[in-house]
């Protein structure tokens, strides 16, 4: 994702010493670009081992402006109001409990005037990442009561009530879709083994397809779709564009 990381951050017309926020930052598929460009970067993330991956990175590329620690995006106790003028997640807040919550913290932590920025996946989408969760949810157990699918981040009703309701007129919110690219080194099926591996969705797929004796049929309809997807006419190449909605958000 480092490459589609880039070319996302290269767009946000970001300039030196802004403060950004990158919330849900990973080890800093988005938080180093922006910080190459110059900003102050603060990411946050709940999983403390892509936080020590990301202070390693930023220590290894020698980048003094950037620093990662962890934090919860539905409790940000430890940052200020009005503390950062950008607030970027991409693929990052939206997995995180109570949404409302998490509207609110960005907003707070936000100055006025300043801009949220979020990359969200689209329930039902016919791209990748949507069809990972639509097939990986076929083979997991139901969620629990009052459970709140991180999908809805990608419907924009959803969405512009999440911030209305933290106090952001509806008029600075909008919204495009826009196409984020996996760029693997190597075929769709070897592809599917790191997110078999690392991504949390179908982690859990696989195991739960595993004590159902599923396993070889899930495999089977995530190869197939990997397959399906890719668009690099190389063997040994994979591409596959997937469509996801960028959120706008003027505090």
């Amino acid at each position: 994702m480092r490459d589609s990381g880039e070319a996302l951050v290269a767009s946000l017309g970001i300039e030196e010493d802004l403060r950004i926020l990158d919330l849900g930052s990973g080890d800093g598929t988005t938080a180093v670009p922006a910080a190459r460009l110059g900003a102050q970067v603060l990411g946050v993330d709940i999983a403390g081992n892509l936080v020590a991956a990301g202070n390693a990175r930023a220590r290894s590329l020698g980048l003094t402006n950037l620093t990662f620690q962890e934090g919860d995006a539905s409790d940000l106790d430890e940052l200020d109001d009005n503390s950062f003028d950008m607030v970027v997640s991409i693929f990052g807040a939206m997995f995180a409990p109570k949404p409302f919550e998490v509207a609110r913290e960005i907003v707070r932590v936000t100055r006025p005037g300043g801009r949220v920025v979020m990359g969200n996946w689209i329930p039902g989408d016919p791209t990748l990442v949507a069809q990972i969760l639509r097939i990986s949810s076929a083979y997991s157990p139901p969620p629990p009561e009052g459970f709140v699918s991180p999908m809805t981040w990608g419907v924009e009703n959803d969405v512009t009530k999440r911030f209305v309701g933290a106090g952001v007129p509806e008029e600075r919110i909008s919204f495009k879709r826009d196409t984020y690219t996996f760029n693997f080194a190597g075929s769709p099926s070897e592809f599917l083994g790191v997110f078999r591996e690392y991504y949390g969705p179908t982690m859990n797929a696989y195991a739960a397809a595993a004590a159902e004796s599923r396993e070889e049929e899930l495999h089977g309809d995530l190869d197939s779709l990997f397959n399906e997807q890719n668009v690099s006419s190389s063997s040994d190449v994979t591409s596959i564009p997937a469509t996801f909605l960028r959120v706008n958000v003027v505090v």
